[in-house]
């Protein structure tokens, strides 16, 4: 198994082959990813695919992608950052652009972050998307993004 996750993730590479305390540990303790996008990760890191997400609702699969792109950044997973930045890009909406931005700026994609920009420039809809809470909270934590992008008002 350790072969098999370093030669998907250069973390996990380092952490069980290189120089880190997992070196030699029978058991490492990930705590800051939830156990059902973990299983998802490793489903992707065996079969190169995403698990079926049938079962979920548009919300909570688009939530569970989102906290994906987040441990594929983490786990420096390209591959599957891409794949979760094209789902997330099919789903943009007024209501979640500014939040998805934020997260595609937060964990260097800037694939996503180029679609949710699109998103805004081209919908016609930039009095709306203002007008949301993601918005103003964009304003407040990036407020560099929205002028060199000459979003704010």
């Amino acid at each position: 198994h350790r072969a098999l996750l370093a030669s998907r993730s250069l973390v996990f590479k380092a952490e069980l082959h290189g120089q880190m305390k997992e070196r030699n540990e029978d058991r490492i303790a990930i705590s800051d990813i939830q156990p059902a996008v973990f299983r998802a990760l490793l489903r992707f890191i065996y079969t190169d695919s995403l698990p079926a997400i049938d079962d979920l609702n548009m919300e909570d699969s688009l939530e569970m992608t989102r906290h994906l792109l987040v441990a594929a950044d983490r786990y420096a997973m390209d591959r599957l950052k891409l794949i979760c930045a094209q789902i997330l890009s099919k789903s943009l909406d007024v209501e979640s652009v500014t939040t998805t931005l934020a997260l595609a700026d937060r964990h260097n994609c800037s694939v996503l972050k180029d679609a949710c920009i699109e998103f805004i420039i081209s919908s016609n809809k930039m009095d709306d998307v203002a007008k949301t809470q993601g918005f103003a909270c964009l304003k407040r934590s990036w407020p560099s993004m929205l002028v060199t992008k000459n979003f704010g008002n």
